[in-house]
């Protein structure tokens, strides 16, 4: 099992950390534009492979994609990152350039590799490389919404006071502040509907929170956050690279899904050996349904300018 990971900085390296000392990859590469910082990063987490029980390899190189040749799973987190008081969106026509010269450099030496986009605007860029490159959809994956879902268990733990392996909850919708649909409704602690502990006061602080997870982050840290975003990333690839038919929200193409054409967003998806195996549709209430269709009509406005780039 090889996996590519494009972008060696914070992100990067974190997913490239956390893939390794899970130990379920033979190989992971790591590739930057900076000259020496791949291969800097990658002997520093190499240096960690014998105190941290590891026998993943790891490479960095400066640009050069025929290291990443024969792929099993690529992650294309390269692009400039989010400052404080910058909206994902932001970052589209930057980013746009990036990540389609990326992946078709990807391609060109793994044919048949499964696409993990990172960079942000996270559904747009995944919704780019089903255009540009012709890839069958199961094999693009867009990460956002696995992280938004971390985000929202680690919010919902803090306002119940448990513990977070008691907490179960999904984030879905557009990767971005206003997008996501956090479903309050349906999360639980131990089976038992969140609701019983918490008022909707509560809960509906729990839900603004999340939705500025990331801003919140970048304000403190004056850059985009990368550990809960390097799990999130290390946790698909796992699932795909061991074929454990996990569920998770990730950014998928949608044909007719949930009403929506045409366009990528999280919603939960079954990931196994050949990617995206199931979308999963479940029941959501006229809520759920109106926040979801607003999330897409921005998202679908995000793809549109895409066209000028």
């Amino acid at each position: 099992m090889k996996v590519t990971v494009v972008g060696a900085g914070a992100v990067g390296a974190s997913c490239a950390e956390y893939i390794a000392i899970k130990d379920f990859a033979s190989e992971v590469v790591l590739v930057d534009i900076k000259e020496g910082f791949a291969e800097g990063k990658a002997m520093d987490l190499m240096q960690t492979a014998s105190l941290n029980g590891f026998d993943t390899k790891i490479v960095g190189t400066t640009g050069d994609y025929s290291k990443t040749a024969n792929s099993d799973i690529c992650v294309i987190t390269s692009g400039i990152a989010r400052k404080p008081g910058m909206s994902r969106d932001e970052l589209l026509g930057i980013n746009a350039g990036i990540v389609k010269s990326v992946a078709a450099s990807l391609i060109e030496h793994s044919p048949n590799t499964i696409i993990i986009v990172v960079s942000n605007p996270m559904d747009t860029m995944t919704y780019l490389v089903h255009k540009t490159t012709g890839l069958p959809k199961n094999r693009i994956i867009g990460m956002g919404g696995a992280l938004d879902s971390a985000r929202f268990k680690y919010r919902l733990a803090e306002a119940l006071e448990a513990p977070i392996s008691d907490v179960d909850g999904m984030v879905i919708g557009g990767h971005s502040d206003k997008g996501m649909v956090p479903l309050t409704r349906l999360a639980t602690r131990n089976s038992v509907p969140v609701s019983e502990f918490l008022s909707e006061e509560r809960l509906d602080q729990v839900k603004e929170d999340t939705k500025v997870g990331g801003a919140t982050l970048t304000k403190l840290l004056g850059t985009s956050a990368w550990y809960a975003p390097g799990a999130a990333v290390s946790g698909l690839v796992q699932a795909i690279a061991c074929d454990q038919k996990k569920i998770f929200p990730c950014s998928a193409l949608l044909e007719g899904e949930y009403g929506l054409s045409d366009l990528c967003i999280g919603v939960p998806v079954v990931l196994g050996k050949n990617g995206i195996e199931k979308i999963v549709e479940i029941n959501l209430n006229d809520a759920e349904k109106e926040h979801l269709s607003s999330s897409a009509a921005a998202v679908a406005k995000n793809n549109e300018a895409l066209l000028s780039f």
